[in-house]
């Protein structure tokens, strides 16, 4: 059965990406396609066991290597011209577009959707405001492109034969725009790159994050400008690094980039690592929870199916719990649930914490997708 694999973009290691290595590792015949391309030989030989991948027009447009996200609105139109007809068996890697590919009816389309395109729809009037394109001229283009590529985007929704979806939350999303049901089978979290530390507990609080608006980085450490006394440690970069670096105090510490070592022994030596972001899944909560570390997340999205605890407002923490959840995306409601875990960190335990995140580890996630695959091509009507 020839095979092709096709993921949106390839321009980061990120959570989709972790996905992409496992499919690469389950099996070795894909080819592989994508609108672009600009890995590093490292990250080549990670996601794509040194593979090539096919990309499409969009690779050589003017300055395509820096401002490709700029040239979103050709997306759909860069995904139907991939020819696909040699192959038996697609799947469609998407949290854009690559759902939309082109296929005939004798062949088989699986689409693990790490997201419905998120700029699209929920994330909507989130993007237009944190761009600043609520009002004025320039608004009126980019609203309607993202007006296009919502049309296009539901229009497509009959092309996979079969979804996936990384969550429960993303199912319900796929279920609301699309009208289909989605097996939920969750991303693969490495847990033995993760594991509890020897030392003890430092005296800070830890978070890692790509700095863009969403991730709520910002939110963080806002709220800690109003606990000097409490220390917080932040690692990761991106188009938000210098603004919130700015606004940070002295008892916030913005790192940048960490390699893997850096970051392990960051988390393992924290309080609590903080999440604020909505996410469809979150992997960053799980990593630290494979060091045993409990998280304070928002509670909201993937994280519910994640995460083992109860909102801060009740301040019912458990010792069955791995982490507080706090309701609102606001420093008040981060602060209120701060002090909750320090009335309770004493209940929290790392080899209790540690096996809640192991339910995701890798070895999981590539056996179950594999049988989901497998069943899906034995059962499927040609």
């Amino acid at each position: 059965m020839k095979k092709a694999l096709i993921h949106d973009i390839l321009v980061q290691n990120g959570g989709a990406e972790k996905c992409l290595a496992s499919f690469t590792s389950i099996w070795d015949d894909f080819d592989i396609f994508s609108i672009v391309d600009n890995l590093s030989l490292e990250e080549r030989e990670t996601m794509l066991k040194g593979k090539m991948s096919k990309t499409s027009f969009i690779q050589k447009l003017p300055f395509s290597k820096k401002l490709f996200r700029h040239y979103f609105v050709f997306y759909p139109y860069a995904v139907e011209q991939f020819d696909f007809s040699e192959y038996e068996l697609i799947i469609s890697s998407s949290f854009s577009v690559c759902k939309g590919i082109l296929t005939r009816p004798d062949q088989i389309h699986i689409s693990y959707v790490h997201s419905p395109v998120r700029y699209a729809w929920d994330l909507y009037h989130q993007f237009l405001r944190e761009a600043n394109l609520e009002k004025g001229i320039l608004s009126i283009p980019i609203k309607w492109m993202l007006h296009y590529l919502r049309n296009w985007d539901a229009g497509t929704a009959n092309r996979p034969d079969y979804y996936i979806a990384n969550s429960k939350y993303v199912a319900k999303r796929i279920k609301k725009l699309y009208d289909k049901e989605a097996q939920v089978i969750y991303p693969p979290v490495n847990c033995s790159n993760f594991r509890i530390g020897s030392n003890e507990t430092g005296d800070y609080y830890f978070t890692s994050s790509r700095m863009v608006p969403y991730k709520k980085i910002n939110l963080i450490v806002e709220a800690f400008s109003k606990i000097p006394n409490k220390k917080l440690i932040v690692g990761g970069i991106g188009p938000d690094f210098n603004k919130i670096k700015k606004t940070a105090t002295s008892n916030v510490v913005l790192l940048g980039y960490l390699d893997q070592s850096r970051l392990l022994s960051l988390i393992q030596d924290s309080k609590a690592f903080i999440f604020a972001a909505e996410e469809d899944f979150g992997i960053a909560p799980i990593e630290a929870q494979a060091c045993g570390i409990p998280v304070i997340a928002f509670g909201r999205g993937g994280v519910l199916e994640t995460i083992v605890g109860s909102y801060a407002s009740a301040n019912t923490i458990k010792a069955s719990d791995t982490g507080v959840l706090f309701e609102q995306q606001t420093t008040e409601s981060l602060l209120n649930a701060i002090s909750v875990f320090e009335e309770n960190e004493h209940k929290f335990d790392k080899e209790t914490i540690r096996n809640q995140a192991l339910k995701f580890d890798t070895k999981r996630f590539e056996i179950e997708i594999k049988k989901a695959v497998d069943n899906i091509i034995i059962n499927h009507n040609f």
